[in-house]
């Protein structure tokens, strides 16, 4: 798209900023296609679209475009893991193998549900070849796999990140306390009763409605090799847990076929638009047409700091709660009790309760930077703080 594209949506007075800062993503940051959504207060306050869902056809981003939002997908599993525990179905100091016995393989039997949640397990990298993406999607190959691998660090003596495999065994746990696959779990206890548009395993009938995604390009070709290493080179651990089983999990075009949309990936591949990740943080910190999702000492339970300093994967700072990323990790403005997620390639979706304000930032042209947050969606956050404060 060249130039300014046209503004859809709704701006609450006083949060014009907000939509000038989404404009600037794609004079000045390459957007292809976005979308912004804010809650201050239980209520809406920025609801707005722009762009191109696909640029080859030129399908404009609609109200109802969904898009995949990599590991903010995360953020969703932290909030259902969250409400099993506040029900009293799942134990956070609990061994995960009491709920699935045959984790305890290879000195595993120790690893507690928390570990998980917080990146402590040592189970980051997933050391199989022989998983194809047919495997993925049908479940159960990889949770196999899972339980029948050894750690690749001590558990619970360091955290790093499990950027796939936290979704495939919070999701296993899922499954086995409730009997439902988690993206049935998601929708029957999200999404449906808040009326979202998010789902983990997107069914064909919903895919004119699915961005395409475009993977990040670099035009300097020194930044390609160290990009092309950060995400793939077998010799480290980052790249073992980044390329994912065989390899498969680079971030390219694969990422709109259709086994992949369709794979419950409850740590990568959940897709939704802006609006409905605003919303259910929204629900989060408050109640939303009388629904809230967690409680206020859920939530106090589940941002706790249990994950701080030097993540051995990632080899920078990262900060984990129960499921969820904390401040400083979710950038400089957000306020000190925030808890939500980012994704590859710069979406992001958090909650404030201090603020009593829920933001979220999708789009489909993704962008790599290994040691700067996204401007995009930092510009929106910090705009987004500065007309809070002004109001």
């Amino acid at each position: 798209m060249n130039g300014t594209p046209e503004l859809r949506g709704t701006i609450a007075p006083g949060y014009e900023r907000v939509a000038e800062a989404f404009l600037r993503n794609f004079t000045e940051h390459g957007d292809v296609g976005a979308a912004c959504c804010v809650h201050v207060g239980g209520a809406p306050v920025v609801d707005v679209w722009a762009g191109d869902a696909d640029r080859a056809t030129a399908r404009p981003w609609a109200r109802d475009t969904i898009v995949i939002v990599f590991s903010s997908t995360k953020g969703v599993t932290a909030v259902a893991a969250n409400q099993l525990i506040e029900r009293g179905l799942l134990d956070p100091d609990a061994p995960v193998a009491e709920y699935w016995p045959e984790f305890a393989a290879k000195g595993k039997g120790a690893i507690l549900v928390g570990w998980v949640l917080s990146h402590r397990a040592g189970l980051a990298a997933l050391d199989v070849s022989d998983l194809t993406l047919d495997d993925i999607a049908a479940w159960d190959p990889v949770i196999d796999a899972i339980a029948a691998q050894e750690p690749n660090w001590d558990p619970g003596s360091a955290h790093g990140y499990h950027a796939r495999t936290y979704g495939w065994i919070v999701g296993e746990l899922i499954r086995r306390v409730t009997g439902k696959m988690p993206g049935e779990y998601v929708a029957a206890e999200i999404a449906d009763p808040l009326g979202l548009d998010f789902m983990i395993g997107v069914p064909e009938a919903e895919d004119d409605r699915v961005a395409r995604l475009y993977p990040a390009v670099h035009d300097d070709p020194e930044l390609e090799r160290i990009a092309a290493a950060f995400l793939s080179d077998q010799s480290t651990l980052l790249g073992r847990v980044m390329s994912g089983p065989s390899q498969l999990f680079a971030y390219d075009d694969r990422w709109n076929s259709r086994v992949l949309r369709v794979a419950q990936m409850p740590s990568s591949n959940g897709h939704g638009d802006a609006r409905s990740l605003a919303r259910m943080y929204a629900a989060c910190i408050g109640e939303i047409d009388g629904i809230r999702l967690l409680s206020p000492e859920t939530v106090q339970r589940a941002t706790a700091p249990r994950s701080t300093g030097t993540d051995v994967v990632i080899g920078q700072p990262l900060h984990f709660g129960l499921g969820f990323s904390l401040p400083p990790t979710l950038g400089s403005d957000p306020g000190p009790r925030s808890f939500g997620h980012s994704g590859a390639g710069g979406s992001l979706a958090f909650a404030d309760p201090d603020r009593e304000l829920a933001f979220a930032y999708v789009m489909n042209q993704m962008q790599f930077s290994v040691t700067e947050p996204d401007p995009r969606s930092a510009g929106l956050v910090s705009a987004t703080y500065t007309a809070v404060d002004a109001a």
